[in-house]
């Protein structure tokens, strides 16, 4: 548990306090409409799914007021940089952003189904109320007429009905139908939910990988949802009493028939809202909306071709040039093809360093626009300029704190790897210069691929930093182990045959290619043996599946003893 703690304490008690806040809020607005005296007539006609239909409008807000924030990239980049003179743990809540908005999807979508749920009961019952079907009490109330001239209240909604279906000309059973879709409650009511639904099942992992455009357009539904979201409050279908001074709920309840007629009992009045949905969302808009401006600038700011290389299995390099844009190790931009697309932005890693003049991204063949992109790339002349090209960043990620571990150990599967090419290439730049700075004493790096043509674009800078160690006399300094997952047999017998030569036949590295997957285990207590002492960062860019495998195997390694071993889990999100 402690070694549990370690890694994931913090972020377990940011989720308690999320979903005590989204407890208490459903609490207390259940108990709010479920007990307030201005509520007691309201009540009459609906019953519980009042309360039902209103707390769980609370979290909505609430959690609509969160789910803009995580996405806000610049902001997010703003806050990982005041954080730096922090602990670790601190920033690497932000990295989880992405997990903390789809969680905070979840939830909109729940308490979307239960307020609509609730209010779909409310409307067949103010309908069976409006048409005389349950007691007197509630056709006086469903009856009622707005009255505004003795309405002394000053809010704009200067009505004073309880019942919102003001006609009873409509066949009954097609009431609850047709106010749904001419009230501006009910209208926007459907048009929310239908944004909601299309945006997440479009959300959905196997949509995402395979037609990310499907994806990235209704997502953009998010406008019309926070449109109708901000209008829906204003349909006030959901109204309070508020002359309670001068009518008497406890005495003229029983006596509907008097109301108006005696001093006791004057006319019941009621009122909706105020429409509170634009309180909680506001702020967030504004910062979105702000992202979006800075977006955009970034997006007519000049960037030109440094070099356009296409290689094995499909994955396009291009190393690009942009006036004042500095970069750190492991961040990624978002890149933008106007002649593919005007609205699509797709991230990608640097796979250079800080220390160069350029910053590359390797781009690997993974569907319609990366393949579009990759088409364009291979038809132009040589030495030509390529197309257009915005670019928004960058961004920091996890690989930002690799420097700040004594010992990292770093796991790319496939191209997975880019973010360990930037830290590789400038620890190369660093040895160069002699950096005094440099805290790392020990990299273990992990490259997990399939096809052996995945290696041979990275084989070159390991050659580099291979002869740059030697040299130093630093051979120790990185480890490296390349894991092969997929080979046929007759690369299993070529490499047998040439199994006694001094370079890998696969990479042409000192260090051989090993065929299979890690055993976790033995390079965990391999690490731990080897610094007894030392804070080792993980650092992940690959599958979910491998994340799992490797924060429970940091959990498994950690002594709870300060002054040992412990290992911190870092994983890169998009």
């Amino acid at each position: 548990m402690a070694n549990w703690i370690i890694n994931n304490g913090l972020t377990a008690f940011i989720l308690v306090v999320w979903m005590a806040i989204n407890i208490f809020l459903f609490l207390w607005f259940y108990f709010f409409y479920d007990l307030g005296d201005e509520y007691i007539y309201t009540r009459h006609l609906l019953g519980s799914a009042l309360a039902w239909a209103r707390a769980p409008a609370a979290v909505l807000n609430f959690n609509c007021m969160l789910i803009l924030l995580p996405v806000c990239r610049n902001l997010l980049s703003l806050i990982r940089g005041s954080f730096m003179c922090c602990g670790r743990t601190m920033r690497k809540q932000l990295d989880k952003n992405i997990s903390f908005h789809k969680l905070v999807a979840y939830m909109i979508a729940l308490m979307t189904a239960v307020h609509m749920i609730a209010h779909l009961i409310n409307v067949e019952w103010y309908n069976n109320s409006r048409r005389g079907s349950y007691d007197e009490l509630s056709t006086a109330l469903s009856n009622l007429e707005d009255d505004n001239g003795d309405d002394d209240d000053d809010d704009d909604n200067a009505t004073t009905y309880l019942n919102p279906i003001r006609t009873t000309d409509i066949n009954a059973q097609q009431t609850p139908t047709y106010f749904v879709f001419t009230s501006i409650a009910g209208l926007t009511g459907v048009i929310i939910t239908l944004a909601l639904i299309l945006i997440i099942t479009s959300s959905m992992e196997v949509i995402r990988r395979s037609y990310f455009e499907v994806f990235w357009y209704t997502h953009h539904l998010f406008v019309v949802f926070f449109i109708g979201l901000v209008i829906h409050g204003t349909g006030y279908i959901v109204r309070k009493q508020w002359n309670m001074e001068l009518h008497n709920v406890t005495f003229c309840r029983d006596r509907s028939s008097d109301w108006g007629r005696i001093p006791q009992c004057p006319v019941p009045q009621f009122k909706g809202g105020p429409a509170q949905t634009w309180w909680w969302v506001i702020g967030p808009m504004v910062l979105y909306i702000f992202e979006r401006v800075l977006r955009f600038i970034r997006y007519t700011q000049a960037v030109t071709y440094r070099k356009i290389v296409l290689h094995p299995s499909k994955v396009l390099e291009l190393q690009l040039i942009k006036n004042g844009f500095k970069m750190e190790v492991g961040q990624y931009v978002f890149l933008n093809c106007p002649q593919i697309s005007q609205l699509e932005w797709h991230p990608f890693t640097m796979t250079s360093a800080p220390e160069e003049d350029f910053f590359a991204v390797h781009i690997r063949s993974a569907g319609d626009w990366t393949d579009k992109l990759i088409d364009i790339m291979q038809t132009l002349p040589e030495g030509a300029q390529g197309p257009k090209m915005g670019v928004d960043g960058p961004f920091g990620t996890a690989s930002e704190d690799v420097f700040d571990y004594e010992v990292s150990m770093l796991v790319g599967a496939g191209i997975g790897v880019t973010p360990f090419a930037s830290i590789l290439k400038s620890i190369w730049y660093k040895f160069k210069i002699s950096n005094p700075n440099l805290r790392t004493r020990k990299i273990y790096f992990y490259w997990i691929c399939r096809e052996t043509h995945a290696f041979e674009w990275f084989a070159d800078l390991l050659q580099g930093l291979e002869k740059e160690m030697e040299e130093r006399g630093m051979a120790d300094f990185l480890t490296y182990k390349l894991y092969l997952t997929g080979w046929d047999q007759g690369h299993a017998n070529h490499a047998r045959i040439h199994s006694d030569k001094d370079t890998d036949v696969v990479t042409g590295l000192k260090q051989k290619t090993n065929y299979g997957r890690p055993a976790w285990d033995k390079e965990f207590e391999q690490v731990r043996k080897e610094n007894p002492t030392s804070v080792v960062g993980t650092f992940l860019c690959g599958p979910a599946v491998l994340a799992k495998i490797l924060g429970k195997k940091c959990a498994k390694y950690s002594d709870v003893d300060p002054r040992k071993t412990r290992f911190y889990f870092n994983k890169e999100n998009f």
